[in-house]
């Protein structure tokens, strides 16, 4: 029997709430609600740190950040780790990656046979002197801070990400177009950018989602958990004000739906090619963004909207119309793609095949939980579980947990931490979260990451790592 093939489309910073297949009424995205439609929507997955880089990293390897060493956007790892792209190669599938992954440092492919487009970060080169935005958006419009949402730097228009999705889009339709009558298994990655911020999107899909979008809820919790504030405090979050959040929602929502359509290309030419009988099509996100839950923006943090993901999964023997709502884990996506492709397993993946849940809806050993990881710049380290209806979370430096209970509570907004109707699961919770983790030995592993950053701009890279920046790709 023929080995299926791939195809993942992951995106950036999307939030598992903003879609039609979520359940949202406002989002339009007509393209994944299909594919959930004749796949299996995975309704409570978590991403295994709510950053790009540690997540990305520990999609690749099935490990978690902390086996990894690999904390922050400035992270590398190390080529001697094993990824999914080594061992699918290694069995004989075309590996390729097209576009975004966020690797940092002089080995851009981890596993990779090939690479169709480089990367605007970890690798960017090329940049005019005005920079990525051209001076056209102001480049604080990527971060996480209140800059972000700022009208110098969020808005309709178009800004670089948009314009490199578009190229990722085009090369991805070439590759599938190429591979009709080839009976070499693929696995192909389509890495895009968007919906990260800035908050900059087409003018016409600006204004009908500032038209039909409700008031972001910007009040933060009565109960909120010092270790949070600490963080909206960080990010300048306290004082964000109504025109400013509905602008911004507006605009994410604009790029959700321009990805949205960028998928529908790979989908359709993938079913011009022929392949999409023997062809899994995943698609997913690295982290969240808050858009406005809880008043905050972004990522790194482990609200929902943050540390959850949107994951639709169709393809051959995958259940249709169904919807899972067990904890997965973006963990698990390595060792299922491993699976189908009836390859060697990753020797040290923590992640398990989700081919049990996709097939028959239910696996009787399956956990009901996943574990993500955080050390934001700035702030001290944090480590989550989410099992079943319960989640926790514990701070470096802080006495008690944050517990939310999310069948009661989906909002998040009370705090069980210190409630003592709750100690029994508080305390059952902590002791798996805190289980082969210390917060210390993360903050002197972040601390030496100086001292890689500094090594690697001593190292160059080539022409095929590299996104040629269009100039006029940024316009008002």
């Amino acid at each position: 029997m023929q080995r299926p093939n791939l195809v993942v489309i992951l995106s950036d910073q999307h939030s598992p709430h903003v879609g039609g297949y979520a359940g949202d009424r406002h989002a339009r995205t007509p393209n994944l609600d299909r594919l959930a439609a004749e796949g299996t929507y995975l309704a409570r997955t978590y991403c295994p740190a709510p950053l790009c880089v540690p997540s990305r990293m520990a999609l690749m390897t099935g490990q978690y950040p902390s086996d990894l060493r690999v904390w922050t956007n400035a992270s590398m790892l190390s080529s001697t780790v094993p990824t999914f792209a080594h061992q699918l190669a290694l069995a004989g599938y075309e590996t390729v990656l097209c576009g975004r992954m966020h690797f940092v440092g002089p080995d851009q492919r981890h596993g990779f046979e090939s690479r169709l487009v480089g990367d605007v970060s970890g690798a960017v080169t090329g940049v005019p002197e005005t920079g990525l935005f051209e001076g056209v958006w102001d480049p604080a419009g990527c971060g996480q801070s209140a800059a972000a949402l700022a009208a110098a730097a969020c808005g309709p228009g178009q800004a670089t990400y948009e314009v490199y999705d578009r190229d990722v889009t085009a090369r991805a339709e070439a590759f599938l177009a190429a591979r009709s009558g080839e009976d070499r298994p693929f696995c192909l990655v389509v890495g895009m950018l968007l919906p990260h911020n800035p908050y900059v999107c087409d003018p016409a899909l600006f204004a009908h989602y500032l038209a039909v979008l409700p008031e972001a809820d910007t009040v933060p919790p009565e109960t909120e958990h010092p270790a949070v504030q600490a963080l909206r405090e960080t990010r300048g979050l306290t004082g964000v004000d109504a025109g400013e959040a509905r602008r911004a929602r507006a605009a994410y929502y604009g790029l959700v739906e321009t990805m949205d359509r960028n998928v529908g290309r790979v989908l359709a030419a993938l079913e011009q090619s022929g392949l999409a009988a023997n062809t899994h099509v995943v698609y997913t996100s690295d982290h969240g963004d808050l858009n406005g839950e809880h008043g905050m923006w972004a990522k790194s943090s482990f609200y929902d909207g943050s540390v959850g993901v949107p994951l639709i999964w169709r393809g051959p023997g995958v259940r249709r119309g169904a919807r899972c709502d067990q904890v997965t884990s973006l963990l698990d996506l390595a060792p299922t793609w491993i699976d189908l492709g009836e390859v060697t397993p990753l020797p040290a993946a923590r992640g398990r095949s989700l081919r049990r849940l996709l097939e028959q809806g239910a696996d009787p050993d399956w956990p009901d939980r996943a574990f993500a990881e955080i050390c934001p710049i700035g702030l001290r380290p944090a480590r989550m579980v989410c099992e079943g209806r319960w989640k926790l979370a514990v701070y470096q430096g802080f006495d008690r947990p944050q517990l939310f209970d999310l069948v009661a509570d989906p909002g998040e907004t009370r705090d069980l931490g210190a409630d003592p109707d709750y100690a029994e699961v508080r305390t059952r919770l902590e002791a798996q979260v805190r289980a082969g983790w210390d917060g210390e030995w993360v903050e002197r592993s972040v601390a030496g990451e100086g001292i890689v950053r500094n090594r690697n701009r001593l190292n160059g890279l080539g022409p095929s790592e590299r996104w040629p920046f269009p100039l006029g790709a940024n316009s008002r």
